[in-house]
């Protein structure tokens, strides 16, 4: 099932984190302090709820973790959208960055329904 695929699939994104750091770092409003702190953090959290979403135990933990972390990144994107010129290397351009926002909603929706907060187990 697609919800099963959300785990690993922001296990690796977490990972990534510490893969590529620098461009986590570069896509951070300039608001926001201690970039290489908060992308170690997001990172750490997007690697924990991918896991956690995983087993029965801890499967609502990890939805309700992994839902937090996309909301505390949204700003990112936000500024990615907003400053398109200074991310003219993202494949589509402006109007990908854009399009990322809406999705992020979809993103919240695949991590809610690992949860199972339908009551499924």
């Amino acid at each position: 099932m697609l919800k099963r695929l959300f785990g690993p699939w922001f296990v690796f994104a977490g990972i990534m984190h510490f893969v590529k750091p620098r461009w986590y770092e570069r896509i951070m409003p300039p608001w926001v302090p201690a970039h290489r702190e908060m992308v170690v953090a997001s990172g750490i959290a997007e690697i924990a709820g991918g896991l956690a979403t995983m087993h029965p135990a801890t499967r609502r933990a990890g939805s309700a973790l992994s839902i937090a972390t996309l909301l505390a990144v949204f700003p990112a994107n936000v500024h990615m959208a907003l400053e398109a010129e200074e991310f003219d290397d993202i494949p589509g351009g402006e109007a990908a960055l854009w399009a990322r926002l809406p999705l992020q909603a979809l993103f919240i929706a695949w991590a809610y329904a690992a949860g199972e907060w339908d009551g499924e187990r």
